[in-house]
């Protein structure tokens, strides 16, 4: 747990620079070019903070992650598959618990990306494309009203967002 919080605590400024300079695509922005350029902006207009924006809530995400998964692993090895009558299928446990507890926790991970380009100057990160929020919690609490705390989790299985609704124009081709 230790080392996943620390990789987390070193990469996430990384993430931060990704995320915005994906943004920044929606509103034709060059806000954010380049690694330096990138970290000269952010230091510049938010300070060392900015680098740390949704990192609580990517925190407890991958906290919970890991220990979902270890929990459920662990039950499943122990109580479901008994005696080594199944040890084959042990090695499969993990993935299978893994992949449960990316579900369980991926509003952790939405909220963190939302947080991460929020209010940061950028057209995608303010509204009318995205709410601005004080806090995480906020961000967590707008989204859970809205029925949107899940949003873009399925990769399969799209819904639109509560609240939404989209026209899809079709054009002939002759």
């Amino acid at each position: 747990m230790v080392a996943r919080s620390a990789a987390a605590l070193v990469t996430h400024p990384l993430h931060v620079i990704t995320l915005r300079c994906m943004v920044q695509f929606i509103g034709r922005e060059t806000k954010y070019s380049g690694l330096f350029g990138s970290i000269a902006t952010i230091y510049r207009e938010e300070g060392i903070l900015g680098f740390f924006a949704g990192f609580i809530p990517r925190l407890l995400g991958d906290i919970f992650s890991l220990w979902i998964c270890n929990m459920a692993a662990y039950l499943i090895n122990k109580y479901a598959l008994e005696n080594g009558a199944v040890c084959e299928m042990k090695s499969y446990s993990r993935a299978f618990t893994g992949f449960l507890a990316s579900i369980l926790t991926y509003p952790f991970v939405l909220v963190s990306n939302i947080m991460a380009v929020n209010n940061c100057g950028l057209a995608g990160g303010l509204p009318p494309y995205a709410a601005a929020y004080t806090s995480w919690t906020d961000c967590w609490t707008q989204l859970s009203k809205e029925g949107n705390i899940n949003r873009g989790n399925s990769l399969f299985f799209r819904k639109v967002p509560a609240g939404k609704s989209y026209v899809v124009a079709h054009k002939r081709f002759y």
